[in-house]
Order: C-alpha cells, then structure tokens, then sequence
C-alpha cells in the first residue's frame, strides 16, 4: 500500500452547471500541478476543445477552466482523497468518496452526470440516486487506447449534447 495519502482538487462547479463530469482522481502530474486532467496525453481538454471548436489545448489553465464554467460543465472526482503508487486507477486505494450528492445540491441547473472512466464509473450507483441522467463515458486517460479519438468525441459529442452544452 502507498504509504502517503493523496487529497484531490476541488470541485470546479459553476452553479448554472448543466452537466458534471466525474473522474476518479487525480493522476500524480494533475495533483503536481493542481490542474483537472494535467497530463499532457490525457485527451479531456482536447476533446472538449474539438466539441466546442476551441483550441482549449493552448490555453492557459485558468482560460480552460473559465470556458469550461462559461458553456456549463462542472467538474470534480468520484474520490476526494486515495492512497496510490503512480497514476493508474487500478492502483487506487483506501479510497475516500468526495460528497456528490452535496456538490450536486448546490447545482441547481444540473441536468445529468458523466463518469469519464471505467473506476469513476463504479460509483454509477451512488450518482443514480441522485434522481439525473448519468451516462459513462470512454476515458479520456492516455491509458485507455482502445478508443480512437474520433470514437471518443462521437461518445462525449452525444452526452453533451444531451445536456444541452453543444
């Protein structure tokens, strides 16, 4: 077991937030740099530069962060605090839930919920009771090279959509 605990990000949630995307936790360079989804394979923010026809890549974080709030996505993880050796969800341990059902209460325009991964997607029970939409999307994780590019913006493309964020 890793023998030092790891405490997440905050939740970046614009209260006119129309859908929230859940991951499971940070990966070590995100936490290094407190930045969501830091990793510079890790396909999130070009994705949803793709979706919106910005070029989110090149932006500074904050600039990212703001057209995030701006177009209504909020995002945080399933797990507030872990213990892990390196990035892998599959290393995860003594995993700590963040409060989504409280987060999700202060959301009052929220329409549905995204896991982006398979580990984030294992807490699809709890978001279910939580009376929205909740959809599972591919990782957008260098790790999950199953999925093309392509194959994953056709993915998320249809939940925000749904959500009204396209």
């Amino acid at each position: 077991m890793a023998s030092q605990r790891l405490e997440g990000l905050a939740p970046i949630a614009p209260r006119r937030a129309r859908l929230l995307v859940l991951g499971s936790f940070p990966s070590a360079a995100s936490l290094a740099a407190r930045q969501y989804y830091a990793h510079p394979r890790n396909q999130f923010w070009p994705i949803l530069g793709a979706l919106w026809g910005v070029e989110l890549p090149a932006m500074p974080y904050a600039l990212r962060v703001a057209e995030a709030k701006r177009r209504g996505l909020a995002i945080w993880d399933v797990y507030g605090a872990c213990r892990r050796e390196g990035s892998l969800d599959r290393a995860i341990e003594d995993a700590h839930p963040n409060d989504l059902a409280g987060l999700a209460s202060r959301l009052p325009a929220l329409v549905a919920i995204a896991h982006n991964g398979g580990e984030s997607a294992r807490a699809m029970r709890v978001t279910r009771m939580l009376g929205l939409p909740v959809h599972r999307l591919p990782s957008t994780s260098p790790a999950n090279a199953s999925w093309s590019f392509e194959q994953k913006c056709k993915a998320w493309r249809a939940v925000f959509e749904a959500a009204g964020l396209l």
